[in-house]
């Protein structure tokens, strides 16, 4: 006979079980950018076809958001995770075996899905255990881990298709996926949860009615979608900005942009006596004014070292800002909150794919170093927005 349920599990520990969710997932996410010559080989197809994988996991990952967040309110959001994690587990073992480049890409197709239900889900889970106080904190931890996971991702990846062949690589992603999943099943099945009800799909616009009703939604969602356009955009020219100062090196890129996820670590690090030290209001301003002053310096067009310590610098700011925003996106609706934060996770990354169209049309008409600094505007504007109308008590 199982024992009766123990709903006596701290948030701290809550927080542990559910982000080695989210990091398995963030393994999965950047597996295949490294390993994209060693597929095409192997199944006989153009390199520029099989780079559509990473499109292919993508998209779906993208528009599923609306739907995940509504399906997890209605049946529960840890029982969402692990349904989405078992998705992830058979395809990536799929992936494993694809015979074809068709049914690789079918396989991402749904993996990207499934991935969908997890991190605005896991930060929705974490919202609602970690009192509002503290949850910036609770937050941070969370992203610590995720963003570690996606940092590890491609070298985990390239280092496994080395040693073992691609294939390789999807069945290590499915391993740390399964681990993911038998210590969620141990230490997460008694965890108090909305039991499962009948999902209304007629009543899923209603929720979105309902929480754009709010005037804060307006403003949380249209930040975090101008910080994808002004930062995640700039990603993809940053190869370029290096060339021009002198540095032509792929690998140098790649380091330099992973400066802005050392940075990110960095600041979840810090995060607890930085929130006891400032208020949020302060915080958004701050990180706003340090990713501003990095976005200056990248316009000149330093050396890759100075580059590297200003994308840190930058990733610093960017989760000062950004975890406060995502605290008030949380509380948007306590009620429907999987919701809310599906609709913060799909504006975000609407801001990434449209970030590098903008920045692409800026390069061509003002140049880099004007339009690098444009982006250092936005996101101070978009700082200063959300000290201004998110802050507490405020109408808007």
């Amino acid at each position: 006979m199982l024992p009766p349920p123990d709903r006596s599990l701290s948030p701290a520990n809550l927080i542990t079980h559910v982000s080695l969710i989210g990091f398995a997932t963030a393994l999965s996410t950047r597996s295949v950018d490294p390993i994209i010559p060693p597929i095409a080989e192997s199944l006989s197809a153009e390199p520029a076809r099989v780079a559509l994988l990473i499109t292919a996991f993508t998209l779906p990952f993208v528009l599923v958001q609306p739907i995940m967040g509504p399906v997890a309110d209605a049946i529960g959001k840890v029982r969402m995770m692990l349904i989405c994690l078992l998705v992830i587990i058979a395809t990536s073992f799929a992936c494993a075996l694809a015979p074809s480049l068709a049914l690789l890409m079918i396989a991402r197709i749904v993996c990207g899905a499934a991935t969908g239900g997890i991190y605005p889900v896991g930060m929705a889970i974490i919202s609602d255990a970690v009192p509002l106080q503290q949850r910036q904190v609770g937050i941070a931890r969370w992203l610590t881990v995720v963003v570690s996971g996606n940092l590890l991702g491609s070298a985990f990846a390239g280092g496994l298709a080395d040693l073992f062949g691609w294939r390789a690589v999807f069945l290590g992603v499915g391993l740390c996926a399964v681990a993911a999943l038998a210590n969620a099943v141990i230490n997460l099945r008694h965890v108090a949860q909305a039991p499962a009800a009948q999902l209304d799909l007629a009543s899923i616009p209603a929720r979105y009615l309902a929480i754009f009703a709010n005037p804060r939604a307006k403003i949380c969602f249209f930040a975090v979608f101008l910080e994808g356009v002004a930062i995640f955009g700039l990603f993809s020219f940053v190869a370029l900005l290096l060339v021009a100062a002198g540095e032509p090196r792929g690998a140098i890129a790649g380091l330099v942009i992973g400066g802005f996820s050392v940075g990110g670590i960095a600041y979840s690090l810090a995060v607890t006596p930085i929130t006891r030290r400032w208020q949020p209001r302060e915080l958004m301003l701050g990180g706003g004014a340090l990713c501003a002053g990095s976005f200056a310096g990248v316009a000149l067009d330093p050396a890759w070292p100075v580059q590297f310590a200003l994308f840190a610098a930058m990733g610093i700011g960017f989760y000062t800002l950004h975890s406060c925003i995502q605290v008030e996106a949380s509380e948007l609706s306590t009620a429907a909150r999987g919701t809310a934060l599906s609709m913060h996770s799909l504006s975000f990354f609407l801001g990434h794919a449209a970030g590098p169209v903008l920045y692409g049309i800026g390069f061509a008409w003002l140049g880099a170093g004007v339009s690098v600094l444009l982006g250092g505007v936005v996101v101070m504007l978009t700082a200063a927005m959300c000290a201004r109308y998110l802050r507490r008590g405020t109408g808007v």
